[in-house]
């Protein structure tokens, strides 16, 4: 009974010097994952010291678009393409080890019609949905039982697909399908064109057109992202072209959404010196325990300066809003820098303690007399109780090495 209770005493003793260290359970078992090209890495991760490590690979036919789990955290779905006018395009499934985090392939990938620029799993994981930019819409696949992808699910009529698709999600309530199409903003010789959110009900696969949302007739409102509240009845859409944050209630009678936002906040230090088309909001996502939502503002634009390309200006950062649970009203609480250029997207870890962002480009950056190239990086940021972060360190990378920085994520285990 003494060595039980002595046991004990040691098992608790080692617990709380880990919580006094500040390191949280779930996070001490997070694997982090970054595709650079076609080739995804992994990465393991030290809560404590905010650092990560790289510990294998493996690739896919092209460069990966997106990668989205499976909610057992036992596969992984990789969306990959060889670019937009390219020919070949497909999604690769790869099972999760569950002791390391290792990647091997499981089943036969299967083909696309087009380029998919994302891809997510319904809430009970019977179907895989995949989104298109051009030409814009989305298509659903079966899942077996297995975690291997299956056929095409064929709908029963022509769904709206608007212009430039972005992102599919499924609502956690599994009803509801929403694919956010982001128009394309002015150009010379170009006009706009008007972006939207396209809510389809959603029933085993299968889509019905039911709402597309677009005020002013989708004109200034470029859609890229959204992510949902945990709790709240909320969802909160960036605004690319526009560097806005768009909050939209759901209208849980009608199986969709209000048709004007509840809130727009700006997301920019400076408004009104967007250096547009360069200067683009990005990425977004609610923090786990629904208090706070962060997005990126990304700029990378450069101008020919004694025969160089140099950064134009225009700010990197992560824009940190705290949400008010009663209403989903954000209020911003901070601006951090990404340390790099156009972070095209971070990611969170579940226990929210981490916070890493991918700076896609390599921009070099004159200052007075000095040219300074600045990598395509991971910038790894603490998150504080109150929902700001604290950058901690960055991992560069060659720039042109094996591909653009297309996505990151965290996963449990």
């Amino acid at each position: 009974m003494i060595r039980i209770r002595l046991a004990l005493l040691v098992l608790l003793s080692i617990a709380l010097c880990g919580l006094a260290a500040g390191q949280d359970v779930r996070a001490a078992h997070e694997v982090f994952y970054a595709a650079v090209g076609p080739e995804l890495i992994q990465y393991s991760v030290n809560p404590v010291d905010a650092t990560l490590a790289k510990v294998g690979s493996v690739t896919v036919p092209f460069a990966v678009q997106y990668v989205w789990p499976h909610p057992s955290k036992k596969f992984f779905y990789v969306a990959w393409s060889n670019g937009m006018q390219g020919d070949r395009h497909g999604v690769t499934a790869f099972r999760i080890d569950q002791a390391t985090g290792a990647l091997t392939p499981h089943g036969e990938p299967i083909t696309l019609r087009h380029r998919p620029v994302h891809l997510t799993v319904d809430a009970n994981a019977t179907h895989v949905l995949v989104a298109y930019n051009n030409p814009s819409g989305l298509s659903v696949h079966e899942l077996k039982t297995d975690g291997t992808l299956g056929a095409e699910v064929r709908q029963p009529a022509t769904l709206d697909g608007g212009i430039y698709g972005h992102q599919v999600r499924v609502d956690p309530a599994n009803t509801m399908a929403i694919l956010v199409t982001r128009g394309n903003g002015p150009a010379p010789g170009r006009p706009e064109d008007p972006g939207a959110v396209k809510v389809f009900g959603y029933d085993n696969g299968v889509l019905t057109n039911r709402q597309s949302i677009a005020p002013n007739g989708g004109y200034g409102f470029q859609a890229r992202h959204l992510d949902f509240h945990p709790a709240g009845p909320w969802v909160y859409v960036t605004l690319e072209v526009q560097s806005q944050l768009a909050v939209f209630k759901k209208n849980v009678a009608g199986g969709g959404l209000e048709p004007k936002p509840l809130y727009v906040k700006d997301t920019l230090a400076d408004m009104a010196n967007i250096h547009h088309p360069a200067q683009q909001a990005g990425a977004i996502h609610v923090h786990p325990s629904g208090r706070f939502v962060y997005l990126t503002n990304r700029a990378s634009g450069t101008k020919m300066v004694d025969g160089k390309p140099i950064f134009e200006g225009g700010e990197n950062s992560i824009a940190v809003f705290s949400i008010n649970q009663q209403t989903g009203e954000p209020a911003l609480i901070q601006r951090a820098d990404t340390h790099g250029m156009h972070a095209r997207t971070f990611a969170i870890d579940h226990a929210g303690r981490l916070l890493v962002a991918a700076n896609q480009n390599a921009v070099t950056v004159r200052q007075g007399t000095t040219d300074t190239l600045v990598p395509p990086n991971l910038a790894v940021f603490r998150m504080s109780p109150a929902g700001t972060i604290e950058f901690v360190r960055r991992y560069d990378m060659a720039p042109g090495s094996g591909g653009s920085l297309m996505w990151v994520g965290f996963l449990s285990r």
